[in-house]
């Protein structure tokens, strides 16, 4: 934001806010402030997704720190006489649960996201004014190499992408690997279901990112950076080329850095969309332009990884925390979170949760407090069944594990974890049988097919998914599901095969009635699986008018008019249609 400016308007550029206005807010905006006056004292800037994508369309008025809520044309006039004109805040614009001095929800800590909605991501000076490349800038002229990595080992920070590998140690393994050229890598491809962590920082604050990757590469001794981005995050890409481009322009980026003799550029590399990219040795195959698939480690990329050079890959969140921890300490860092897992965590919330979006919390925040004080409950107060942390890799927690801290070993002792941070909540209606599939299919498809057991183990749990949510399944196949889930996790090559069963093993553990039910009984208890659900027609309420057997796709509805009709289920394809157009309500699900 432009120190020119008297305040600035930054408006949620994300989807959820765009769609919710129904018209472009930062015109309509100009267009006011030009009536009153104010296009010379006031600027709209257009910034990232706040995360509250719920309570949209969102603005944050700086630097005052107030952010609005559910703004609608009419709002606009209220807010610039009331608070830019008189400087007093429009409280019924200001969310309830939103802390006016942080701009988030009081449980929250940002440190990834600290600039996320707060500054300009097209304008370096915003980024520098909150101390941006001061991190950098310390690193080249006060400590060595050596130093800057051992106090990234002690904040204890540890990779956000899934692995949680301790990410000082991996640079220091790095470091000291001989070798003519190495380089820095930033996975940016993330792949999850729901998952949109990365391209929010990239779209917010790029230049986090890219100081970040520079201190990475002094510290290992590396002078090329990449960062391998799907293309199909176009917002990300163009903000992350601005960033380049005025951090070359400033000489942040280039040869002798800050008046030193460290030199570092980073280009640019695109992926097609491949979750098992996500995998580091996958990934580096893709750059390469080869098949994105993963090798067996040792060799880690560390020691040989990009054009068999030694490679350092860390994704887009925990770079993010690099310059954080630089100018505040590493003491500082260590001190957020638990015993094992320091700093903090930033998660995306989706599902059956009536505030969906991303968040930041300090590692050790319990699911209960994520999922009903941050993220509002569920959805028409309906009763929490589950939730899926860690994506399709991940597992569900229930009911019972509500209290359970959210670190990396708590999660993975209670069958899921961390992954890269999606959190789906569900809620009494869903599934877990079709749930399990919906995962198992998400992973068939972007297998890589390079192991037998993930290529065909996984095509043959899906069919037997499959067979149980369309009501032929049978005990035996209970017992084949759970068998064959713990020999793919056993055997595949990469973490894609290993972590694909955990939807069903887990569900299976906590809701082995579900799959029971599905087999013994013939029935789905959610109603989620259509195969088990058959129409009827009430006597009572049935008046013959012939308006369901007209409109039946497959004419499986008989009689005559003024008279009962009758479903015939044998032909009945369960689409609906019967049930939406009847007037008298005569026709119901058992």
């Amino acid at each position: 934001m432009s120190i020119k400016y008297r305040k600035n308007l930054l408006i949620c550029s994300g989807s959820s806010c765009h769609d919710a206005s129904n018209f472009d807010l930062m015109d309509f905006i100009n267009v006011k402030l030009k009536e009153y006056g104010l296009d010379d004292d006031i600027q709209v800037v257009q910034s990232v997704c706040f995360n509250k994508c719920s309570i949209g369309p969102n603005m944050i008025v700086y630097p005052d720190n107030v952010e609005y809520s559910t703004i609608t044309k009419s709002d606009i006039d209220d807010i610039i006489i009331e608070h830019l004109l008189n400087g007093r805040i429009v409280e019924r614009l200001v969310y309830n649960d939103v802390n006016i001095i942080s701009g988030t929800h009081k449980k929250q800590y940002r440190i990834a996201l600290r600039n996320c909605g707060f500054i300009d991501p097209e304008a370096i000076e915003d980024y520098i004014e909150k101390d941006g490349y001061d991190a950098l800038a310390k690193c080249l002229t006060t400590f060595t190499p050596e130093e800057v990595t051992q106090q990234i080992i002690k904040s204890g920070l540890r990779g956000r992408g899934g692995g949680g590998f301790p990410t000082g140690v991996k640079w220091d393994i790095t470091s000291k690997s001989v070798a003519e050229q190495k380089y820095v890598v930033c996975n940016a491809d993330e792949g999850d279901p729901g998952a949109f962590m990365d391209r929010s920082i990239l779209e917010g604050d790029p230049h986090s990112v890219i100081e970040a990757m520079a201190i990475c590469g002094y510290c290992i001794g590396a002078n090329k950076g990449i960062v391998y981005i799907r293309a199909e995050y176009p917002l990300a890409i163009k903000r992350l080329k601005i960033a380049l481009d005025q951090a070359k322009e400033y000489g942040l980026l280039g040869s002798q850095i800050f008046g030193t003799d460290f030199n570092f550029t980073i280009d640019i590399k695109y992926g097609a969309g491949a979750f098992v990219c996500g995998e580091e040795t996958a990934l580096i195959h893709s750059m390469e332009g080869l098949r994105g698939e993963p090798t067996l480690k040792p060799p880690f990329p560390s020691v040989s990884g990009y054009l068999k050079y030694p490679t350092n890959v860390n994704n887009v969140e925990t770079f993010a925390n690099i310059p954080a921890i630089i100018n505040k300490g590493a003491d500082w860092f260590a001190s957020i979170g638990t015993e094992k897992s320091k700093g903090t965590k930033v998660f995306a919330l989706a599902g059956k949760i009536n505030n969906v979006g991303l968040i930041e919390v300090p590692m050790g925040t319990t699911l209960r407090e994520v999922i009903y004080d941050i993220g509002g409950g569920i959805v028409d107060g309906k009763k929490f069944k589950a939730v899926q942390t860690g994506g399709p890799s991940g597992g569900c927690l229930t009911e019972k594990d509500l209290d359970l801290p959210i670190d990396f070993d708590s999660l993975t002792a209670a069958g899921s974890m961390m992954g890269s941070g999606g959190m789906i909540v569900m809620d009494e209606d869903d599934c877990m049988v079709a749930m399990a599939k919906f995962y198992l299919e998400f992973t068939v498809e972007e297998s890589c097919g390079k192991c037998v057991p993930c290529r065909i183990g996984n095509k043959r749990l899906h069919e037997m998914l499959t067979k149980l949510c369309d009501g032929y399944g049978t005990p035996e196949d209970l017992d084949l599901l759970r068998n064959l889930s713990v020999v793919v996790k056993d055997t595949s090559l990469c973490g894609l095969g290993q972590t694909s069963p955990n939807p069903i093993l887990s569900t299976m553990a906590n809701f082995y009635d579900e799959y029971h039910a599905h087999v013994v009984d013939h029935k789905c208890p959610s109603g989620q699986c259509t195969s088990f659900l058959k129409y009827y027609i009430d006597e009572e309420n049935c008046i013959g008018c012939l308006v369901c057997a007209r409109n039946c796709p497959v004419n499986a509805i008989f009689g005559e008019k003024k008279k009962l009709h009758i479903i015939n289920h044998e032909i009945c394809i369960k689409c609906g249609i019967c049930m939406e157009r009847c007037k008298f309500d005569a026709i119901y699900i058992k």
